[in-house]
């Protein structure tokens, strides 16, 4: 990771941060969103200064999906504006922002597990790398739904907001079929591009 993208990789990530910061619609709950993205570019930059390359498109892919928690801890994922009418034919009558945080979520673990699985040769054959991959990323999702039960217990009051259910008795089972079909369709749009960048890199080095 060049220094340039590093530097314009934590602006990005400061400037929204900050900005999620300021008056969220409960501190709670903005704490508990946030803290995901907040552990992942701490685990990004702590593997920068090991000196760890890391693809282009994976850094991209996590800042996307920190915006994506931080935006969402700041308004709540059942209040975030512009999406009162997405994929309102599917989930009417609720803000689905939280759909599109799910997708997101089985996407771009899909892309960080298949540069550790390839780099670190755990699986050769083609067929059962994609097989696992989606494996780990259903099971990160299921994993993420029970956290959500386990804070939802604890905080009490606040659940809600956490939870961001908004009422729907199958959120739990959409989230992870969600982040299912996010973690197919990054092996199927981005595996090509990845495997040019996995080759540049190992020139590189």
């Amino acid at each position: 990771m060049k220094n340039l993208g590093l530097s314009i990789w934590v602006v990005v990530f400061m400037l929204v941060f900050t900005w999620s910061a300021i008056e969220p619609y409960d501190y709670l709950t903005w704490g508990l969103e946030v803290l995901p993205a907040v552990i992942g570019a701490l685990v990004l930059l702590y593997l920068v200064v090991k000196k760890v390359e890391i693809t282009p498109v994976v850094v991209v892919l996590i800042l996307l999906h920190c915006i994506i928690l931080i935006v969402g801890g700041h308004y709540t994922y059942a209040l975030v504006p512009g999406f009162e009418n997405f994929m309102s034919t599917i989930w009417p009558e609720r803000n689905n922002y939280d759909k599109l945080g799910h997708f997101v979520q089985g996407f771009v673990p899909a892309m960080i597990c298949r540069e550790v699985v390839i780099r670190h040769a755990v699986i050769q054959a083609i067929s059962w790398r994609r097989f696992f991959i989606v494996c780990f990323c259903l099971a990160l999702s299921a994993f993420y739904e029970l956290i959500e039960w386990w804070v939802a217990l604890l905080s009490g009051e606040g659940a809600d907001s956490f939870l961001g259910a908004q009422g729907y008795v199958w959120d739990t089972q959409s989230d992870m079929f969600l982040a299912l079909i996010g973690s197919v369709c990054a092996l199927l749009f981005l595996s090509q591009w990845h495997d040019k960048q996995l080759t540049q890199l190992q020139e590189t080095s």
